[in-house]
């Protein structure tokens, strides 16, 4: 299950369909991503989950991107990136954007 760097300033980590574990990959490419991050200290993190499911399915789909979403928001946090520049949003279902259903997205944002 790899994931997908889409430059330095978005990533998108792919998950086994119904899981919310990191894979050793995918904690490699956080740890690259957490570089970037403390380049840019000024830029906030927004965090995106996803999970497969139909609209019968909509509350467990959320449930399982908000665990994935802290997942990776703690992953980071572990790596020495702050809290408070991380938004977290499970989207569930809603599938926005390319790419595989059970994912998270993070990408950096301007500070306002």
């Amino acid at each position: 299950m790899p994931s997908a760097l889409r430059g330095e300033n978005a990533l998108s980590v792919s998950f086994d369909s119904g899981a919310a574990e990191l894979t050793e990959g995918a904690k490699a490419q956080l740890g690259r991503f957490a570089v970037t991050l403390k380049k840019t200290s000024d830029q906030r993190l927004q965090v995106v989950a996803y999970a497969a499911g139909t609209d019968a399915e909509a509350s467990q789909a959320r449930r399982l991107a908000l665990s994935r979403a802290l997942v990776v928001r703690s992953y980071l946090i572990e790596q020495g990136i702050g809290s408070a520049r991380m938004d977290v949003r499970a989207l569930g279902n809603k599938i926005e954007g390319d790419g595989p259903a059970d994912r998270v997205d993070l990408v950096l944002i301007a500070n306002r």
